[in-house]
């Protein structure tokens, strides 16, 4: 199915990282402020439903969770979780899937064109780059704060033609296999990341596991 492939397209959070080790800490603290503020009621949240949010921009995050909030609160609130992520990145709690690193040496070495896209923040995407040395495996690492956060598809649309045909797109949510199938690119999804019931139906291929791609391609 996968024969052939030269450049490969891979989500971060859900797919390399399991994000939620910092993000989920990162969101109940802006959740806090937000109850401080008293625009919010009081609620303890769940890793699961927290984890629902990965894979959103911030923009199309704060659009569905919170419509009605004033801009100025979301923005102090966005701040915040970045700035606890950040936090807790340089207290060394970064997670990566297990065997992620080996993976993305092992396609490295075997040749493949691989092009990190994700619906993250410059300076989110600089840190996976340069302080946790993911920039060594990436050929570009694409991030949808560099284009107005316009969705994944878009962006994809816009970049896919400096690579080389054949190509695979490989994420947890929806979003990536959207961005596959409308951009007719191969996919394939990650059922031990973040995605909710049926958003991986579409996907050519569905792995348990990151480590499973040293043997498909």
């Amino acid at each position: 199915m996968f024969d052939d492939v030269k450049t490969i397209f891979f989500d971060y959070d859900g797919t390399i990282h399991n994000s939620i080790k910092i993000y989920a800490p990162a969101f109940r603290k802006a959740y806090d402020y937000l109850i401080e503020k008293e625009v919010v009621s009081n609620k303890i949240w769940s890793d699961d439903e927290i984890s629902y949010w990965l894979g959103f921009s911030v923009e199309a995050m704060w659009q569905q969770f919170m419509p009605d909030l004033d801009s100025k609160l979301g923005d102090e609130a966005s701040k915040m979780i970045g700035e606890e992520m950040l936090r807790l990145i340089n207290k060394g709690e970064v997670v990566f899937y297990d065997g992620a690193v080996e993976t993305l040496s092992y396609l490295k070495e075997k040749g493949y064109r691989l092009i990190f896209i994700s619906n993250c923040s410059i300076s989110y995407r600089d840190i996976a780059r340069d302080m946790l040395g993911l920039g060594k495996y990436f050929e570009e690492m694409v991030c949808s704060e560099e284009y107005g956060y316009i969705p994944k598809h878009e962006i994809l649309s816009m970049i896919k033609d400096k690579y080389p045909q054949k190509m695979v797109i490989i994420g947890d949510r929806f979003q990536d296999i959207e961005a596959g199938t409308k951009n007719g690119i191969q996919t394939i999804g990650c059922s031990y990341g973040f995605h909710r019931p049926d958003e991986l139906n579409e996907a050519d291929l569905i792995i348990n596991d990151i480590k499973e791609l040293m043997t498909i391609l």
